[in-house]
């Protein structure tokens, strides 16, 4: 199994080194992982003047699965986005066609408490929500800055999607849902927006195909209140790339923290790319404190996904439970009565624990 690891900027070589770790924990037995490390983002810039090099996109092409840490850092700030170091996993996305994103979220009932929110609201939380990834504010056209007219500077994004882009990303909603609780809610802003509008007319449509999945519909602006208000009713959420974007980060604290959200980026094969929902937090950056259990859950999505592991990638997510069950905490997560960790002893902890499932195994 040949994967790609793409450690980024910031706390993303941190976190993505945990996960490293315990996949080579997990091998062994006729399981092995060839991983290949390569540049990505600022790194990309710094070395080769591009965020994503052309040998990186080739490894990419050719490898089965992708694990990357983040991308990302304050000097893009002041940079065109399309010279951004984020732009880099943008272009990789769009690349490969991975369309569909995957993120769960998922309270651990020793994490009720590590929530903002209180405990009746968030207990039980179980839901996907699934983000189109290639179409979108993010990549329409056209767009840029400009002077008009009038002799005024005006900044100019198109909101954009084709019938094609958005059946193909509803049908792997209903899909997701006939697996789950059978209930799949999209998500959009039609009552203003004709791309919008679109979206919910093709999602109604593709949705006849699928009666035994409930569909409902909600505008953004109700959706990202119906998350904080009553999270437990929703199942599966299907949205576009940036209403996707931004209420997964919005459902992040249903989990306790944005630290505990793995992502699985999918296209039409078995090729994935596998991230932390977080961003590369420059400003914990190098300092051993950052949650890796993120990167950590997305390797368990990429043994499960691209490789069809299930057993494999349920062990690592019972490991990350039995860490969670033993007090360990990161600072993003800690709470009083819990042990204090940083990103490096909070994978060695998820090690300790794979490897404990191994000997009780080998004991019975």
């Amino acid at each position: 199994m040949k994967i790609a690891v793409l450690p980024g900027d910031g706390i993303g070589k941190e976190v993505t080194a945990e996960a490293v770790k315990v996949l080579r924990a997990l091998a062994g037995k006729g399981l092995a992982f060839e991983m290949i490390e390569a540049v990505i983002g600022d790194e990309g810039i710094q070395t080769v003047g591009d965020a994503l090099p052309p040998k990186t996109l080739e490894l990419c092409r050719e490898v089965d699965a992708i694990l990357l840490g983040g991308t990302g850092v304050p000097a893009d700030e002041h940079r065109p986005p399309a010279d951004g170091a984020g732009n880099g996993l943008l272009r990789l996305r769009r690349a490969l066609s991975l369309y569909a994103n995957f993120r769960p979220v998922v309270l651990y009932p020793e994490l009720l408490d590590a929530s903002t929110l209180k405990p009746e609201v968030v207990d039980g939380v179980d839901m996907v929500i699934l983000r189109e990834l290639n179409g979108d504010l993010y990549f329409g056209e056209p767009r840029g800055i400009s002077v008009n007219a009038a002799n005024e500077r005006e900044g100019i994004n198109t909101m954009r999607y084709t019938e094609s882009e958005i059946e193909r990303i509803a049908h792997v909603g209903f899909k997701t849902a006939q697996k789950r609780g059978r209930k799949l809610c999209s998500v959009d802003k039609s009552n203003v927006l004709e791309t919008m509008m679109l979206w919910r007319e093709v999602v109604t449509r593709v949705g006849r195909d699928y009666p035994d999945v409930e569909l409902t519909h909600l505008y953004v602006d109700a959706a990202s209140m119906a998350l904080i208000r009553n999270p437990r009713q929703f199942d599966v959420i299907v949205t576009g790339n940036v209403f996707g974007d931004i209420l997964s980060d919005a459902a992040a604290m249903l989990a306790g923290s944005i630290g505990m959200l793995p992502s699985a980026s999918l296209g039409a094969g078995n090729k994935g790319l596998y991230e932390p929902v977080h961003g590369t937090a420059p400003d914990i950056a190098g300092r051993d404190i950052a949650n890796p259990l993120a990167a950590i859950l997305s390797a368990a999505l990429m043994l499960r996904y691209s490789f069809s592991l299930e057993r494999e990638a349920a062990r690592i997510e019972v490991a990350v439970r039995s860490v969670l069950s033993a007090g360990y905490r990161t600072a993003d997560i800690m709470r009083p009565g819990c042990r204090q960790v940083g990103t490096s002893e909070m994978g060695d902890a998820v090690v300790e624990a794979l490897l404990a499932q191994t000997s009780r195994r080998a004991v019975g």
